[in-house]
């Protein structure tokens, strides 16, 4: 690193502590601050290093002097501003550490069933300690600098109350967010994707599943698709050249990615692919139909990607990422309160990323940028402006081809397409805006509206067909001009408009407690698109994968005007969650929606669709530690108006419906979660070709898929984290499908992309003895089976095993926190092959990666 950066990074004003929680033993033990981890930084290139050291002081620079400061140094006789009301002793703790910094030790079982008293005013951290506590049977005595061990009163408790608390396992509690999640574990405890309501997953009778923020700081998650592999039933796709993300979800194709619940549909004609990450701080996955709550959707499941929100705690960082390939990426996260009531509150994610590939001719080149702010207007009104944009300018590659059944065994290196070619730049701009109002402490009322905008330019090249045994390329079919290739350019624009309300109400009947939701959404999306797509390259332009000749220049093409397609629609939606006597918990919805998809090319059809769409699960609750549940829902799918020929009737829409059995667990005293579902889950009304008139469709087609999924979450051992999932998809079988001649086409037949057994496992160490704390290893496998290339099932995508390291080191630099990381992937340097959409297009992984980091925290 430049020297004079370095002497910057040491001299930077000081900052408060970042806080976590950590779980540790009956014997209060004191773990410090998040811990951080360096590496040497690698020699560059001149220009790359001024570039990186620019960014990197910039950044530095508008953290530490141009936000407002906070950065008094920390210590006994500073006071801090608490507005606590007198709740639960448990919350008021939190409260407390989130406010002071100071790590909270204590028995779970000390707090139980106790009241805080409410604190408001400026009060050093003794003096505020000492008033919520006042009068509950609660002492305390500091252990260290910033950390406090809570015990029971011997003056006021039982010597036998004090002894049973004394064996009970120990609970450092600092920094948790207001899901009651905290911010440094790999385990999730509440999640809102599933319910829209914030509820602990131990009582949500659904399968759901959350990448935390620590698993994306461990595992240096750039892409969505890296954050996924975590997750059981979910597999990355093929992201068609770049120009979309795709997963498979419990075995069918996704192309949707939601936005703390704001759809982004992308394969509606706009690119999402390589949405930034430096925004997001979790993934929460909702396995199955999520109709009930998002309307139309794709019946495998709903990705959910939850923003960082701004927080009244102070926390400025910047990190350098540095890695093969020419890999650069500058991330930087400010957040902290504007006015000294803590009624306005920012946040701001940036990150600037610049990278060349193992593939010739790619590159990535983006920019993005996403300030938010919170305004708490008051106890019981709060309102939330975020704003995103990216700039790209990425190169699309659309992988290697399939020669006979398997990839075409060419160097990984290998591009089909011409250097001036495959090019994806445009801009993408969300803007969001939200608030909600609480009547009283059961009833809440909110309203959102999100708009995205998206602009880029695009070109790529396809192939007519795959190429022969000798590596030829396939002719162009009848009615192109003759050809090997063929060569797409155009402009896309897309918008797309989300609004939604909310009421949420908690009460009771006779013996049951419910939690209702009403609610209304309004989405309308418009596309457009410009170019000329299927133009062949010249006669005589021929190609050879084993021996390319690239073309110098494009050919002169004509741009025309292209699809230009509009959807909206609306749904009404009702959901009661009810906790029964015994411990069973019901959730229950109804949900009716109507839309209209339009394609505006002269004589085509405009589809009308309505539909009324229920779901519903039970979950019995017979051990704190232990739920099973049983659910069942019904999915209102895609639309078909897209297989609308002209004058042909309109067609109806994609519809599903899922069973689902499954068991929650948690184990070492609710550190480790575990959940095992099985499922059962029919996609109807797929598009088939007419025998009769081969220009229309019908919707006869059926695909099902039946399997089981495992999921494990959280720490083993102070210090030791871990996640893991497996998948095993039994069946994945094509029930129903017609082929021009009237022949059973696919039927039997695998789906693409589903293979039998799938599943990751990733584990970290932090070492917890003095000589060695700070240090941090891991590691992990992601494996996966043989799947089919296409539904005729014609070629295979082999399977594969990777292997991938973490080593971290993390101490304090001039009080500053910093954190020095690598990461390996694909440690063994494996072939392997994720994701395709036809023999001519295959998805080829990267070799042995390193990703080195420099963080700095405070």
């Amino acid at each position: 690193m430049n020297t004079k950066i370095k002497h910057f990074l040491h001299n930077t004003h000081d900052e408060r502590n970042m806080m976590h929680i950590v779980i540790n033993s009956c014997k209060p033990v004191v773990l410090g601050g998040r811990e951080f981890h360096f590496e040497d930084e690698p020699a560059i290139q001149a220009d790359r290093k001024i570039r990186t050291c620019f960014f990197s002081a910039f950044f530095i620079l508008m953290l530490c002097h141009a936000l407002p400061g906070r950065a008094e140094a920390d210590g006994n006789s500073k006071a801090f501003k608490f507005n606590i009301p007198g709740q639960n002793m448990a919350a008021s703790l939190v409260a407390f550490s989130e406010t002071t910094g100071n790590q909270l030790s204590y028995p779970a079982a000390l707090v139980k069933d106790i009241k805080s008293n409410q604190l408001s005013g400026s009060y050093t951290a003794d003096q505020a300690l000492q008033k919520l506590l006042a009068g509950s049977g609660i002492t305390y005595r500091h252990t260290d600098n910033d950390a406090i061990a809570l015990a029971a009163d011997s003056s006021t408790q039982s010597s036998q109350s004090a002894q049973n608390a004394t064996t009970l396992k120990a609970m450092t509690v600092v920094g948790i967010a207001k899901t009651g999640n905290d911010p440094t574990a790999y385990k999730v405890t509440n999640a809102s994707t599933a319910t829209k309501t914030d509820t602990p997953i131990m009582e949500t009778p659904y399968s759901v599943a959350v990448v935390s923020q620590q698993v994306f700081q461990d595992q240096q998650v750039i892409r969505v698709e890296d954050a996924l592999k975590n997750v059981a039933g979910v597999q990355p796709g093929f992201s068609n050249g770049g120009l979309n993300e795709t997963f498979m979800t419990r075995g069918f194709e996704t192309t949707n990615l939601y936005r703390d619940g704001f759809l982004l549909p992308a394969g509606f004609g706009a690119s999402d692919a390589g949405r930034q990450t430096a925004n997001i701080d979790r993934i929460e996955v909702l396995k199955g139909p999520g109709s009930i709550l998002y309307g139309r959707s794709d019946p495998g499941g709903v990705i959910n990607l939850v923003t960082k929100r701004p927080q009244a705690t102070p926390y400025h960082s910047i990190q350098q990422q540095f890695g093969s390939y020419d890999r650069y990426r500058t991330t930087a996260d400010s957040t902290g309160a504007i006015t000294p009531d803590d009624k306005l509150l920012y946040r701001v994610n940036l990150s600037y990323e610049n990278a060349n590939s193992f593939r010739d001719f790619v590159k990535t080149d983006s920019v993005f940028f996403a300030p938010s702010l919170t305004w708490n207007i008051s106890d019981r009104t709060q309102a939330n402006m975020n704003i995103e944009y990216n700039h790209f300018d990425n190169t699309i590659d659309s992988g290697i081809p399939v020669v006979g059944n398997r990839p075409a065994p060419v160097p990984r290196n290998l591009q089909v397409a011409d250097p001036f070619n495959n090019k994806n730049v445009g801009d993408r701009t969300y803007v969001g805006f939200d608030w909600s109002h609480k009547f009283n402490d059961k009833w809440k009322f909110s309203h959102r509206f999100g708009a995205e905008f998206f602009d880029a330019a695009q070109d790529f090249t396809f192939f007519f067909g795959k190429p022969d045994a000798a590596g030829n390329l396939a002719n162009a079919p009848s009615g192109l001009p003759m050809g090997k290739r063929g060569f797409n350019d155009g402009n896309s624009q897309q918008q797309e408009y989300y609004t939604t309300l909310n009421l949420t109400g908690k009460f009771d009947t006779a013996m049951l407690k419910h939690t209702m939701l009403w609610g209304f959404d309004y989405f309308v999306i418009d596309n457009q698109f410009a170019g000329a797509c299927c133009q062949a390259f010249p006669a005589g332009a021929t190609f050879n994968i084993y021996n390319p000749t690239y073309l110098t220049a494009a050919p002169n093409i004509n741009f025309t005007p292209g699809p230009n397609r509009n959807m909206d629609w609306y749904g009404l939606y009702f959901q009661d969650q009810i906790k029964f006597p015994f411990d069973v918990y019901g959730n229950f919805g109804l949900r009716y929606d109507n839309a209209v998809g339009r394609d505006l090319t002269a004589g085509m059809v405009t589809t009308r669709d309505a539909r009324v769409s229920p779901r519903g699960g039970l979950l019995w609750k017979p051990q704190e530690w232990l739920s099973v549940y049983g659910n069942y829902s019904e999915n209102f799918g895609p639309s078909n108006s897209l297989f609308n020929g002209p004058g042909q009737q309109a067609l109806p829409p994609q519809t599903s419906e899922e069973w689902e059995l499954g068991a929650k667990t948690e184990f070492f005293n609710g550190r480790l979660s575990a959940s095992f579902a099985y499922f059962d889950l029919t996609k109807q009304n797929l598009p088939v070709p007419d025998p009769i008139n081969p220009n229309i469709t019908r919707t006869v087609g059926e695909q099902e898929s039946r399997g089981y999924e495992f999921q494990a979450t959280g720490e083993i051992l102070p210090g030791w984290k871990v996640i893991g999932a497996y998948t095993n998809l039994a069946y994945a079988k094509i029930n129903k499908d017609v082929d021009y001649s009237g022949g059973p086409g696919d039927t039997g037949n695998r789906m693409f992309a589903t293979p039998r057994n799938f599943g990751s496992l990733w584990n970290t160490y932090e070492f917890q003895n003095a000589g060695l704390r700070g240090l941090k290893l891991g590691g992990g496998v992601v494996a996966s089976g043989q799947s089919q290339g296409t539904n005729q099932n014609d070629y295979q995508l082999p399977g594969y095993t990777t292997v991938n390291l973490l080593a971290s080191y993390g101490l304090k630099v001039a009080g500053k926190k910093v954190t020095f990381q690598l990461n390996a992937d694909n440690l063994l340097d494996k072939t392997y092959y994720q994701g395709t959409n036809s023999s001519t297009r295959v998805g080829i992984n990267p070799p042995r990666t390193f990703l080195g980091s420099v963080k700095l925290e405070f």
